[in-house]
């Protein structure tokens, strides 16, 4: 399918920015990229075009030091404004993505209003890429207590971590509130699940980012080619909207691949390299195994995928290692796992692929974390 992207603030531009990182030329699925925040400094630093990079409002998100309402305020008096500053002449998409990181002022303050302005103005869903804020961001025992990812390393310091934003919890709660009913799906990707023990915040961005992208890229890429490779069963756009709904569903995505031989010279020039001979029982093996990974290893949003009420399961690779009854076999395990919920299912062949992989939507789950963010935006503040 085509997605159209826009990041809003500085998390939601560095997703998007990672997004149009992780494009392949030879499976191009963007139709246009653009990001807004506040921050002109912040948008020099991506790799969108200038011209697809949007200041407004005051410079800097310290401009609004966490205020949530001021942000509102911000984003209902330049969300018009700011689609009128979209590329007019890129090509129609079959959806929208609306990125942005959840705790701050800026890009929370503006999505909802972005959104509902999207809404009337388009004909095709408009769904959020939403990270959730990590424990560390408002809890200031979380960064230096246990033994989980919130410890800080032995030689670094207090001026090394990412500043305090003590409102996170209750700025994401009450923006997720806002977005229900407003967007066509909430896709959410937990900062505190992907945090390694001792990582910061600023030290796993780009590698947290380029694992969200991945998992976008294997979902809305499938069925997009130039290259004239044609799935067995195509996943299109609207199977996908039939997945995700129209209801603001939360939606969490999985994925896992397998690097596979692909007949290359060993001699590494590339030089008389032909498909390989696979035998039937390594490409059942290699996509059983990215299957259930993809559905019970880590996802972007951990839930119990018995919870879920629709799923998506996309099996991508070589062609030759594409195995036809496996791929319905992986169907058959996501629908056994999500209880017999509804579940499409289809191919990604990619002949210059160098691995075969899963991706895996699973829609309208129930998340023990969104429980805990709420619970902790309930809190009084500590004295």
């Amino acid at each position: 399918m085509q997605l159209e992207v826009l990041g809003v603030g500085g998390a939601g531009c560095r997703i998007a920015d990672a997004i149009r990182a992780a494009e392949p030329a030879e499976h191009s699925f963007l139709t246009d990229v653009t990001v807004f925040d506040t921050d002109e400094a912040a948008l020099n630093r991506t790799v969108v075009p200038e011209s697809h990079c949007v200041q407004y409002g005051p410079a800097g998100d310290g401009g609004l030091e966490g205020d949530l309402e001021r942000g509102l305020t911000l984003g209902q008096e330049s969300a018009d404004d700011l689609l009128e500053r979209r590329d007019r002449d890129a090509p129609t998409a079959d959806a929208v993505l609306v990125a942005v990181g959840l705790g701050g002022a800026t890009g929370g303050g503006t999505a909802p209003a972005l959104v509902a302005a999207l809404q009337q103005r388009a004909d095709v869903p408009v769904s959020v890429l939403a990270t959730l804020p990590a424990d560390r961001e408002f809890d200031a025992t979380a960064a230096t207590s246990g033994s989980g990812p919130g410890r800080r390393k032995r030689n670094q310091t207090a001026a090394d971590e990412t500043p305090p934003r003590p409102n996170a919890a209750t700025n994401a709660v009450a923006t997720l509130e806002r977005l229900d009913g407003i967007a066509s799906a909430i896709i959410c990707f937990d900062n505190e699940a992907w945090l390694r023990p001792g990582e910061t915040l600023a030290d796993a961005r780009d590698r947290c980012n380029r694992e969200l992208a991945t998992r976008v890229e294997a979902v809305f890429a499938a069925g997009e080619r130039s290259d004239g490779a044609v799935a067995q069963t195509v996943i299109d756009a609207s199977d996908v909207r039939r997945i995700v709904g129209d209801q603001s569903a939360i939606v969490t995505l999985g994925y896992d691949e397998q690097a596979v031989e692909t007949g290359g010279s060993r001699f590494g020039l590339g030089l008389f390299s032909s498909s390989p001979d696979v035998e039937t029982s390594e490409a059942v093996s290699a996509i059983e195994t990215v299957v259930r990974k993809g559905i019970r290893g880590k996802l972007t949003l951990e839930c119990d995928p018995e919870t879920a009420a629709r799923g998506l399961l996309v099996v991508g690779g070589p062609p030759v290692w594409l195995n036809r009854q496996a791929i319905a076999g992986g169907r058959q395990t996501l629908e056994s796992a999500l209880d017999g919920a509804g579940v499409l299912g289809g191919d990604a062949p990619r002949p210059d692929g160098e691995s075969v992989f899963a991706g895996v939507v699973l829609a309208g789950v129930e998340s023990d974390r969104l429980a805990a963010l709420r619970a902790a935006a309930e809190r009084p503040p500590e004295p």
